[in-house]
């Protein structure tokens, strides 16, 4: 019986030890994460819900985690980790794919195949 009980109060003491250890790697492991990951905000033209779409596939696509566009402010929020894209790849990918950017402009020839309602302004 004794044997039984010191068994059990083992099992306990090192099903705890591994748990503890395992829950403070992974603190350890996201507090990592956090400090590799980047937001920032930039100027990306475009027009409606459809360029909104595409902007924000494109750069998540591209390698960013969470991408946020406003029509009104023509503001892309992007969260980003550093080590696998950065603002310039982001924007010339953009750029590739109609929607002209702070850093770079869109092809004419691409511009002009994007739907009519997505047709901006363009900077000169």
């Amino acid at each position: 019986m004794k044997s039984i009980r010191l068994f059990i109060a083992l099992l306990a003491i090192s099903t705890f030890t591994v748990t503890a250890s395992a829950q403070a790697h992974d603190h350890a492991a996201s507090r990592i994460d956090q400090d590799t990951i980047k937001t920032e905000s930039f100027k990306v033209w475009g027009v409606c819900g459809m360029c909104k779409d595409r902007i924000e596939k494109t750069v998540k696509a591209e390698g960013a985690t969470a991408a946020s566009w406003d029509s009104k402010t023509q503001l892309l929020a992007v969260t980003y980790n550093p080590a696998k894209t950065g603002k310039e790849a982001l924007s010339k990918k953009l750029a590739a794919a109609g929607h002209d950017t702070e850093k770079f402009k869109a092809p004419d020839e691409v511009y002009n195949n994007l739907p009519g309602c997505c047709h901006y302004e363009r900077q000169k």
